[in-house]
């Protein structure tokens, strides 16, 4: 598949704000007390990680 500038762009943005999500979780993960807080935070992270992931695939 073949990707126009638009689309590179865009992809590239999606990329970068998962990644930005997944940093920004793990950071509050890090802070949480509660044990059920911390797991809900580090499971938001690995999603984030996932679609970037995928994200990434589109890429080539």
């Amino acid at each position: 598949m073949n990707l126009n500038q638009m689309e590179l762009q865009n992809l590239r943005h999606l990329i970068g704000a998962h990644k930005n999500g997944e940093k920004k979780l793990n950071f509050y993960a890090e802070q949480c007390q509660d044990p059920q807080c911390k797991q809900m935070f580090q499971q938001a992270a690995k999603s984030c990680s996932q679609t970037a992931q995928k994200l990434m695939s589109f890429l080539g």
